[in-house]
């Protein structure tokens, strides 16, 4: 028993070590995030068995405590009451210590009552999993043990640190703090690589903060979604549903006129209208602003485009100032400023009625395109085509 029931060369320790972790990192991703917290898919009571059995082996975590953090975290992101922003917390504190920070709010009964709707309540979640919370991690250990002996205790030390490391601390932490954003979401999101494999696709955290209720985290071509995988093979074995997915714009040039279902195509495609904006539009203007501009003004305008595109409520004190320099040295940064502001206005606007979107939006398009600036006319252009019909063949 000191040696275990299996001997395996070092590399195949290691395997073992990544593959269970990874089917941790598979249950948290498709059963917690997506499956419980956003619906975004619906699973076969077998599997969906399996990943919550698994989870309560391997972390110790109930379901509706982490869907109801989670959903908390959505609700509040960025502001006193995310349970763990490493805008507010700090990075250090969410990234070393953020599970802590998950431990505190599962105490929280409100974030509980409030939050932790439709997870599951059957008889074994009552009198097994939630009653005996820590029970499957020392049912775990002494699996390891007899297994792999002493080196399976560090195989358990490992897959008890895994979670709240990659999960609570990395995607938690960097998730909003380092990387790249292809949406300006009105949070500090972002996608830490374009390649979602060890964290089964969580690394495109900007992308899920985005379109949250979507089964799919990979957004542009070149990103790759593993847990996406994971559930299209699901899909095949009729052991998954997807439900939803992010919206992919469609065009119809034929279109002569803006109506609702202009509007109403727009606001679905939200925010890679405004992704298509900050590269069409700002980038290109920003572009030839710079070439114009004499030394002071390159000065000025370096390193400052991301101030246009970015939401207002991520901008402190000192970027609000440089945005603000920016704007009164460009007369046309200023306008296509003030036009991305007013296009935002139209779907941020809570009582407008359909009809005053139509006019709100077909006059945005005619004054843009009578602004000269070329690219914000091309952009009205591309607009006025949004549909929400099929393209006709």
């Amino acid at each position: 028993m000191f040696n275990g029931l299996i001997s395996l060369p070092w590399w195949g320790y290691v395997l073992v070590v990544l593959g269970l972790t990874h089917i941790t990192i598979a249950s948290v991703t498709i059963y917690l995030h997506r499956y419980q917290a956003h619906h975004a898919l619906e699973l076969h009571s077998l599997i969906s068995h399996f990943f919550r059995f698994w989870l309560w082996l391997t972390t110790a975590m109930g379901t509706k405590e982490w869907v109801a953090v989670h959903r908390k975290h959505h609700a509040k992101v960025e502001t006193e009451e995310d349970p763990h922003s490493p805008v507010i917390h700090g990075i250090n504190k969410v990234l070393w210590d953020g599970v802590e920070l998950y431990r505190t709010e599962t105490k929280n009964q409100e974030t509980l009552d409030r939050y932790g709707h439709e997870t599951p309540d059957d008889w074994i979640e009552r009198n097994l999993y939630s009653k005996f919370t820590f029970l499957g991690i020392i049912c775990l250990f002494f699996v390891n043990f007899s297994l792999f002996g002493v080196l399976g205790i560090s195989i358990w030390a490992i897959q008890m640190a895994w979670v709240p490391f990659f999960a609570a601390g990395l995607i938690n932490g960097a998730g909003h703090w380092y990387g790249y954003r292809n949406f300006e979401s009105a949070d500090a999101s972002t996608n830490i690589v374009p390649v979602g494999i060890l964290i089964g696709g969580e690394e495109l955290h900007n992308n899920h903060h985005a379109f949250a209720s979507s089964a799919k985290f990979s957004n542009k071509r070149w990103e790759f979604d593993l847990g996406w995988q994971y559930i299209r093979l699901l899909s095949v074995l009729s052991l998954a549903k997807v439900k939803k997915l992010a919206p992919t714009p469609r065009f119809n040039n034929e279109n002569p006129m803006i109506d609702y279902d202009t509007v109403s195509a727009v606001i679905s495609n939200r925010w890679h209208v405004m992704s298509d904006y900050a590269h069409e539009v700002i980038g290109d203007v920003y572009k030839d602003e710079m070439r114009k501009a004499n030394v002071t003004g390159k000065k000025l305008l370096r390193r400052g485009k991301k101030l246009m595109s970015r939401a207002d409520s991520l901008l402190d004190s000192n970027a609000r100032q440089r945005l603000d320099s920016i704007l009164a040295h460009s007369d046309t940064l200023n306008v296509v400023y003030e036009f991305k502001q007013r296009l935002q206005e139209i779907w941020l606007e809570k009582t407008a009625t359909r009809e005053s979107m139509v006019q709100n939006l077909q006059e945005w398009c005619r004054q843009a395109e009578a602004t000269g600036i070329e690219a914000l006319e091309e952009f009205s252009r591309n607009i006025r085509a949004y549909t929400l019909q099929p393209i006709p063949a």
